[in-house]
C-alpha cells in the first residue's frame, strides 16, 4: 500500500508534463490532456505470505539435499575411492580363503620351525610366496652348512641369521599375526628339505636387504672367491624404498670411529676421505680416511652405513655420506627376489639367478 499512497500523493500534489495538471476523475483513473491511464493495483499481501512460504520450502528441501549429499561422501567416497586404487589389494592382508588353519599346523622338524623363524625376521611377509620360498631355501642352506661345519646334528640358532619365534612375530603382526605365519609356514612347508648345493655341498646361501643396482662378487666382502657368489644384475634394487639415503657426521665424530681401526695422522679440523677405487659392481673397494687406507666395507661398519656403496662429501665440519642398497651386496637381493616374483619367476629361477651353477637337493 506504501506504493500506492506514494503514488496517489505525488499526483494529487500535482505532476506537471509540458505545463498541464493531471487530474484524477471519478472512477479512479488519471486523464492528461483528455487520454486515461490506470496505476495498477499494488499487489495484495497475501501474494507475499504465499512466496515466503515457497521459500522456506524450497530452503528445507535444498538443506534436505545437501545433507544428503554430505552422508553419501563422508560414508561411501572412501570405499569408492579405495575400491577403484585398489588399496584393499595393496594394504589388507592375505585373505582367510588363501590360508587355513592346515597351514599354521606344526612343521615336521626343528629344522622347519627354525627356517620359518628366520623367513618371518629377515622378509617381509607381504612379499610374494615365491619369494617367501627362496628365502626359506637360502636359510635352510645357510643353516645346514653351518651345522655341517660345526658337526651338530642339532639347530644352531645363533649363526648369523636373525630369528623370531612366535612370540616375536605376534609383536611384530599384532592383528595380521595368523595370515602371515600361515603363508610364511606354507612357503617353508612347501620347500620343506630343499637347500642349493656346489659340488655336493651345502653353499654359503648369503643375501641381503637390496644391492646397489648389481650384486657383489664374494671376494670384494669376504675375500675369499666362491664359484656361486658372482655379481648379477639387480636392477630393479633401485625401486626399492630406502634405495638411496643420506646421513652426516661431525669431523670429530668420525676421528673418534677411525681410532677403532688405527691411529689416524690428521686432526678433525684437517681430515679428509677420499675414494680410491669401487668394485665393478659399483661398492667402495678402497679408501683413504684420515690417513688411513680402509676397505670399503670397513669404513661402512666402521660408520654403520647402510651399504659400502657410496659417496662422501665434506661440508664444513661435517661428513656427507649418500649410500645406496641396504647391506653388504653378495648372493640373494631380498627386494630383487621380490620383484623378479613379481614378474612371475618361481623360487628356482630366482635363485639360480642369484647363485650362479647351482643345484638343489632335498635332506635325508
Amino acid at each position: 500500500m506504501d506504493f500506492l499512497n506514494q503514488t496517489q500523493n505525488a499526483v494529487s500534489a500535482g505532476l506537471h508534463h509540458t505545463s498541464k495538471i493531471i487530474s484524477r476523475l471519478p472512477d479512479g483513473t488519471y486523464h492528461p490532456l483528455g487520454r486515461r491511464f490506470s496505476i495498477p493495483a499494488y499487489p495484495p499481501p497475501s501474494a507475499h505470505i504465499l512466496k515466503r512460504e515457497e521459500v522456506c520450502a524450497l530452503r528445507k528441501k535444498l538443506m534436505s539435499a545437501v545433507i544428503l549429499y554430505i552422508l553419501i561422501a563422508v560414508l561411501f567416497l572412501p570405499l569408492l575411492v579405495t575400491l577403484l586404487c585398489g588399496g584393499f589389494h595393496r594394504e589388507a592382508p592375505q585373505s582367510a580363503e588363501l590360508f587355513g588353519t592346515e597351514d599354521l599346523a606344526p612343521l615336521p622338524s626343528e629344522l622347519e620351525e627354525y627356517v620359518a623363524g628366520v623367513v618371518a625376521a629377515e622378509m617381509p611377509a607381504s612379499f610374494p610366496e615365491e619369494a617367501l620360498k627362496a628365502q626359506a631355501v637360502a636359510a635352510r642352506t645357510y643353516e645346514v652348512r653351518q651345522m655341517r661345519a660345526a658337526g651338530s646334528d642339532s639347530v644352531l640358532y645363533d649363526v648369523g641369521q636373525a630369528y623370531a619365534d612366535e612370540a616375536a612375530q605376534r609383536e611384530k603382526w599384532g592383528e595380521n599375526y595368523g595370515q602371515y605365519a600361515a603363508k610364511i609356514r606354507r612357503a617353508v612347508r612347501e620347500t620343506a628339505g630343499e637347500i642349493m648345493v656346489y659340488d655336493g655341498e651345502p653353499i654359503l646361501a648369503a643375501f641381503h636387504a637390496q644391492s646397489g643396482g648389481k650384486t657383489e662378487n664374494a671376494e670384494n666382502v669376504w675375500d675369499s672367491p666362491l664359484p656361486y657368489l658372482k655379481s648379477v644384475d639387480s636392477a630393479e634394487d633401485k625401486a626399492a624404498p630406502g634405495y638411496e639415503t643420506e646421513v652426516s657426521f661431525s669431523t670429530k665424530e668420525v676421528l673418534q670411529q677411525l681410532k677403532t681401526q688405527g691411529t689416524p695422522s690428521q686432526t678433525a679440523e684437517k681430515l679428509s676421505i677420499e675414494i680410491l677405487s669401487r668394485t665393478d659392481a659399483g661398492y667402495v673397494s678402497e679408501v683413504s680416511a684420515g690417513g688411513l687406507k680402509l676397505t670399503g666395507r670397513q669404513l661402512r661398519e666402521t660408520l654403520g652405513l647402510r651399504s659400502a656403496n657410496f659417496t662422501v662429501e665434506k661440508q664444513a665440519n661435517s661428513f656427507v655420506f649418500r649410500t645406496y642398497g641396504y647391506g653388504h651386496g653378495a648372493g640373494m637381493s631380498q627386494y630383487g627376489a621380490s620383484y623378479l616374483a613379481e614378474k612371475g619367476l618361481d623360487y628356482h629361477e630366482i635363485l639360480n639367478h642369484y647363485y650362479t651353477n647351482v643345484n638343489f637337493e632335498r635332506l635325508a
